[in-house]
């Protein structure tokens, strides 16, 4: 297995509590309350991130806010950030648009070890804005089709007016060796495919049994027990498992200690975890 490991270690202090002005160079509505943003460092750097890391969003005036990016690793000179309204700080950012700038810290945390999931039938679990983020992992993915097996995307929603990234949905099942499922939680006028929550996906899926299976869960953490349970009975090991927790992160380097469970700091010691870690965190889902 590959070990995840807090990319701090590895960063100056001026890139964990500095944050670099930044440009937005794109910005477009993705439903009423998701924004899709590209945003360019000074000189058109890479950011430098790993599929499922995040970063540190400040508007002057306004405060700071942890953000998960949405672009893989391959999107090179520009990285994309998907923002739901929610506060104070998001709603000002949902105002913004192409010239305008702000403060970008990071990459922070850790991420999905990409490499565990190489030669492995990856199955990918998203609920509502938690595909923003595996956005990260899918593209990762495509950029190398031949490094993976088969891709199997779960992705539940409240409503079809909820659903991210519908284009990008239906190219990425287009794919060979791609499976893209979707459900909404209750029935809607015009919808016609699979209602239920995300777990009644995975009637609809056939696993080769001989084949190693790595998943990745990101998503409200009411969802994370039952896919747990799903991804359980599918026989995966608790150790090839990955839950994205994001929970209650503020300062992203362990100094406020608000995201903190059990002597862990979801911001600096994930915020993946395996399903290893999260039997031993009583709180954690």
């Amino acid at each position: 297995m590959t070990q995840v490991q807090p990319r701090f270690p590895d960063q100056k202090p001026e890139e964990l509590f500095v944050p670099e002005i930044a440009k937005i160079t794109r910005a477009e509505n993705l439903t009423e309350q998701d924004r899709l943003f590209e945003i360019e460092l000074p000189g058109g750097k890479d950011l430098g991130h790993e599929a499922g890391q995040f970063v540190e969003v400040s508007i002057f005036g306004f405060g700071e806010a942890p953000i998960s990016i949405s672009s893989s690793p391959a999107k090179t000179g520009s990285f994309e950030l998907c923002v739901r309204k929610l506060g104070g700080l998001t709603s000002k950012l949902h105002t913004m648009g192409a010239g305008d700038e702000l403060g970008i810290r990071g990459p922070l945390g850790n991420g999905f070890p990409m490499a565990d999931f190489e030669g492995a039938d990856c199955l990918l679990v998203a609920g509502g804005i938690g595909m923003a983020p595996l956005r990260s992992v899918v593209n990762t993915i495509l950029a190398e089709r031949d490094k993976y097996g088969r891709m199997i995307l779960l992705y539940g929603n409240r409503s079809p007016d909820d659903i991210l990234f519908t284009n990008e949905l239906d190219e990425w099942a287009k794919g060979e060796g791609n499976e893209v499922l979707v459900t909404i939680d209750r029935p809607a006028d015009g919808w016609d495919g699979n209602v239920g929550v995300v777990t009644t996906l995975f009637n609809d899926i056939e696993l080769d049994p001989s084949r190693r299976i790595v998943a990745a869960v990101v998503g409200p953490p009411v969802m994370y027990r039952f896919v747990y349970a799903e991804l359980q009975a599918l026989q995966i090991p608790d150790n090839h498992i990955y839950f994205s927790l994001e929970r209650r992160m503020k300062c992203g380097v362990g100094k406020c200690g608000n995201c903190q469970i059990e002597g862990k700091y979801v911001c600096i010691d994930g915020p993946v975890f395996t399903g290893d870690e999260l039997r031993s965190f009583h709180e954690s889902i």
